[in-house]
């Protein structure tokens, strides 16, 4: 048996929660699965520890599909053709996008349809790309996997998709996420915030992500106690990021938000597990993978109360309105001054957190892909 996978997305020191779930729920599959031939697709030259066996077979194609125009390249000529040639029994592809000049089988793992609802937080391509697109992908897919049924329900209903045509397979947690000790807590504190305590967002700098009210929010609960704390904001540049450091400098409390970039591994683990809490509320997401990462390095959380977060965080996060400052800060307040609530949310956190495993996302991910085989 052949299984053809678009792996795009596995990009060393690059990878962001799609390229996560792809690495993890592939290395399971591939191992687990020996006697399975399986061709990877890329679209650059893949570092070795992306070839998670013998029975991968490797294809990079080109050209490099950064962009909108050049995804349309790389799946309808380059992928289309190999496709063709090597006649696979199914091809995968983790981020949702098909071929659909190709007339085998595919399954999609469509993650949330963010773009949908929000169009005009991505670029003008982007945002005409996918509006366009997905509703085929879905539609063309033997089957569906997404990652809440949050995301199932708004497939469901905004593409008319079956709803027995949608595997629901949660994200699980990297395996370098842990608590560290009280030493390590307070150098990395000494290195990003001058030895104070701090609230952390992790994620990209999209506005969906709602970073601008979150430190509206940070800004109002400065004012109220005169706290030493600070805000890290942690994760790279996207469209529209100029105008997180717009507000930044308009803020009273600017000076004590910061903005690290994208970290590494390593240093990711440190930043979240020194935290005073994660401060996560977006207006949109398909799962939320820093809530339960959090938990993991028994850190208390603060998420949202829309879409798939609270699904997520169940009863081990004080969830609030995203929409509104004066809730976030609210909650920013009670998590700084009450030691009880946040030792009650990082016991809830960490037993939560034990629900979500890579391996119990493969699981269900090869489950789902047999339907098809």
């Amino acid at each position: 048996m052949k299984i053809a996978v678009n792996t795009r997305l596995l990009r060393k020191n690059r990878m962001d929660g799609i390229g996560w779930f792809t690495f993890n729920t592939l290395r399971y599959i591939v191992q687990k699965n020996p006697q399975i031939e399986f061709h990877f697709l890329f679209d650059s030259m893949p570092d070795h520890s992306f070839i998670f066996g013998p029975n991968v077979t490797v294809h990079v194609l080109f050209p490099p599909a950064k962009h909108a125009v050049l995804n349309v390249l790389w799946f309808e000529w380059s992928a289309k053709r190999l496709l063709n040639k090597i006649k696979p029994d199914l091809f995968v592809s983790p981020d949702g996008i098909l071929s659909l000049g190709y007339k085998g089988k595919q399954f999609a793992v469509i993650h949330d349809i963010n773009f949908f609802h929000n169009p005009a937080d991505l670029k003008f391509s982007n945002r005409n790309y996918y509006n366009y697109f997905f509703p085929k992908f879905a539609k063309r897919a033997v089957q569906i996997a997404t990652v809440s049924e949050y995301s199932k329900q708004d497939i469901c209903i905004n593409y008319h998709i079956s709803p027995e045509k949608i595997d629901v397979v949660y994200c699980g947690i990297n395996s370098f996420y842990k608590p560290i000790d009280t030493t390590l807590i307070r150098n990395t504190r000494n290195k990003y915030s001058k030895g104070e305590p701090y609230f952390i967002f992790i994620g990209t700098l999209s506005p969906r992500k709602n970073i601008q009210r979150l430190m509206e929010a940070f800004d109002l609960f400065k004012q109220e106690t005169g706290t030493t704390s600070k805000l890290l904001i942690v994760g790279g540049s996207m469209y529209k990021t100029d105008e997180l450091f717009a507000t930044q400098q308009a803020l009273r409390s600017g000076s004590d938000i910061v903005f690290t970039g994208r970290l590494g591994d390593e240093e990711l683990n440190l930043v979240l597990a020194s935290a005073l809490a994660l401060a996560f509320v977006p207006l949109f997401e398909g799962f939320g993978i820093p809530v339960i990462e959090a938990m993991r390095c028994s850190v208390p959380v603060i998420a949202s109360n829309v879409t798939s977060v609270p699904e997520v965080a169940g009863d081990a996060a004080l969830i609030v309105d995203p929409t509104n400052t004066v809730a976030i800060k609210d909650a920013m307040k009670q998590l700084a001054a009450n030691e009880s609530l946040r030792q009650q949310l990082i016991q809830r956190g960490v037993e939560r957190s034990k629900q979500f495993t890579w391996e119990k996302t493969a699981e269900l991910l090869w489950q789902s892909i047999n339907k098809c085989l």
